[in-house]
């Protein structure tokens, strides 16, 4: 099949409510597709993110009960959950480092340059001030400190526990973008339902405590009656800002 160019793919890309049940999609493609999500841009490359590619038919019948009976889960060929694993920031905090030092060199802190000084000291001491908490305790007295310092000068203020949270699905959000455009591009479709037992699902895929889901992509060739209708969007005269 032709792939198609970004804009192609972005204007091709709908959710697709209805997928055909005559036409199967390849799983390794998808995996690749899949692969794509984890390129996209991240906060702090901190990847606070998992997929979870399901293929097994029993697997699909859990899921579409989790996903309240949703056409686009029903008809689907196979599901893409995104998850957000804010959970693991320490391990992910923990491989930026390894990866620093595999590109600078393990070497005494005081051997490396200001500019690879500053990328060590942004894992190492930043993002445990940004990320660690309490019960939500500390996140609001990080919050007052940054706060206050704001008032003298510019200053990150997202440091609270629902900021950091939200942080991470932002992520997720731009992974779950990457993988429905690289779908869109090799003529496949799919559709992100916000819509689900998100508590059953964690129990269907063994996902930890900790762990939040994103959202579930079905996939699939859309069928002539998957779309449901023509694609609206405010006028971009009422979105789009020059200053």
């Amino acid at each position: 099949m032709k792939e198609k160019i970004v804009t192609e793919a972005i204007e091709y890309r709908r959710s697709v409510r209805v997928f055909r049940q005559d036409k199967e999609i390849d799983t390794e493609l998808v995996r690749t597709c899949i692969k794509n999500a984890t390129l996209a841009a991240t906060s702090s490359n901190m990847q606070l993110w998992e997929f979870y590619h399901i293929t097994t038919p029993d697997t699909m019948v859990k899921m579409t009960k989790a996903c309240l009976g949703q056409n686009a889960a029903k008809t689907a060929k196979q599901l893409v959950v995104v998850v957000v694993r804010k959970d693991l920031w320490r391990k992910r905090r923990k491989s930026n480092i390894e990866f620093l030092k595999s590109v600078y060199g393990n070497k005494s802190f005081e051997s490396y340059s200001k500019r690879e000084k500053f990328a060590f000291n942004y894992y190492k001491k930043l993002i445990p001030t940004v990320y660690f908490d309490f019960a939500g305790i500390l996140g609001w007295l990080k919050y007052g400190f940054f706060w206050s310092i704001g008032l003298f000068k510019p200053i990150y203020r997202q440091v609270r526990k629902s900021d950091m949270r939200i942080v991470a699905h932002k992520s997720c959000g731009l992974a779950a973008q990457n993988f429905m455009i690289s779908m869109a591009a090799i003529g496949y479709d799919t559709c992100p339902m916000e819509g689900s037992d998100t508590l059953r699902i964690k129990s269907i895929l063994g996902i930890p405590h900790g762990a939040e889901i994103n959202m579930v992509i079905g996939c699939g060739i859309r069928d002539e009656k998957g779309i449901y209708g023509p694609r609206f969007r405010v006028p971009f005269k009422e979105v789009y800002y020059e200053v």
